[in-house]
């Protein structure tokens, strides 16, 4: 009996012991947890990890895979075999004019006309701002396919398209839009004004509610005239929004792919006019199979996209170069 009744009071204290050890533990962790040096982190971790599992893994890998042939039966070192191959590839060549060309072109529709139109719709002058701004960026809500799919039925070379009504209509004959450079590039600039213009017309709105009310009503008090108000109160003080809109639409133009691959109804163009990329990306990643070639194709593209936004950056006097004046 003796034994026995040690042996529950060893069990008992046993299981007292484990308790108070679970409660510490608990305890320890929710102080840990609601710490003001361990929470900022806490929160921060979500982000962490989905920026290393969907976005630097992937960039590793992708650089990695540029130096290898990758097949289904493995990966072979082939060193930089694939950029002097790249070096020497006309389609490629091709391919990255098209993209600049593109590029730069968007960035001349895309950065002064919703610019203008943001001024415009925060005058005074414009009522019913709230649907003019619903009315610009319903566009931007409209998936890419179906945008695609809308302009090459509206420029189609048959009578019925919606282009060459207008066209009958003025006493031409039909034109085949999506078969020369400069008609099928009018339709290409034309579905991306429709898409974006809303949507970085709205970024610049945003820029132009920041600017203090106090520093027009200042220009008002000294004279200075609208135009005077746009040039040295509002393009400065919109700087900071503007070099954010070109950086995004540097990137957007030069990753453009979709628009071209729904506009030509595949990844096939006339005299590859459509070709950017990322869609020769796609056409030696994906339609033959050459992933080594492929991630090559991307890591320049990551390359050209990051010296041109640093050129920009530097041009804008956002990045300064040289030493610090004292």
């Amino acid at each position: 009996m003796h034994s026995r009744a040690s042996f529950y009071a060893e069990a008992e204290l046993f299981l007292r012991f484990e308790k108070r050890k679970e409660e510490y533990i608990v305890n320890k962790a929710k102080k840990l947890l609601y710490s003001q040096k361990v929470a900022p982190y806490v929160f921060v971790l979500p982000f962490m990890l989905s920026l290393i599992i969907f976005w630097a893994y992937p960039l590793i890998s992708g650089i990695v895979m540029s130096f290898q042939d990758v097949s289904f039966g493995g990966t072979e070192w082939v060193g930089l075999s694939h950029y002097q191959k790249l070096a020497k590839d006309k389609f490629f060549a091709t391919a990255v004019m098209n993209s600049v060309e593109y590029m730069i072109l968007t960035l001349l529709l895309l950065i002064p006309i919703p610019l203008v139109l943001a001024v415009l719709l925060e005058s005074r002058v414009t009522k019913a701002k709230g649907v003019w701004k619903v009315i610009m960026y319903i566009p931007a809500l409209t998936s890419v396919v179906i945008s695609g799919m809308l302009f090459r039925l509206m420029f189609s070379e048959g009578a019925s398209g919606q282009m060459n009504v207008i066209m009958h209509m003025l006493g031409k004959p039909s034109v085949a839009w999506l078969k020369t450079k400069g008609t099928a590039w009018c339709a290409l600039l034309l579905l991306c004004m429709w898409r974006w213009t809303g949507v970085n017309m709205l970024y610049f709105v945003s820029g132009l509610k920041s600017i203090d009310n106090s520093v027009y009503e200042s220009a008002d008090i000294d004279g200075a005239n609208p135009t005077q108000k746009l040039f040295y109160i509002t393009l400065p003080l919109l700087k900071p929004t503007t070099v954010y809109v070109i950086t995004i639409s540097v990137f957007a133009g030069l990753s453009m792919f979709l628009e071209t691959f729904m506009l030509w109804n595949g990844n096939s163009s006339p005299k590859n006019i459509g070709l950017t990329i990322v869609g020769y990306l796609y056409k030696r990643g994906i339609e033959k199979n050459d992933m080594g070639y492929a991630c090559a194709v991307g890591v320049v593209l990551m390359v050209i996209a990051l010296i041109i936004n640093f050129i920009q950056l530097i041009a804008t006097g956002t990045v300064k170069i040289g030493k610090k004046e004292d």
